[in-house]
């Protein structure tokens, strides 16, 4: 039988409470990840705004 996945275990939590899940989550996975990666997770979160506006949010 195969592992529920992320978004199936998402689906059945009050909105909220999944955010805070998936904060906890990636504050456990970003320290594993180099930096490309995290970006490029952020970018997928927010779209791609062009790249002037990422380059600035690297420093933030």
């Amino acid at each position: 039988m195969p592992g529920k996945t992320i978004q199936e275990l998402i689906e059945k939590l009050d909105p909220e409470k999944a955010l805070n899940e998936i904060a906890l989550g990636i504050k456990t996975l970003f320290p594993l990840l180099d930096q490309e990666s995290r970006l490029n997770f952020v970018v997928s979160l927010i779209g791609d705004a062009g790249a002037d506006k990422v380059a600035s949010l690297v420093n933030l």
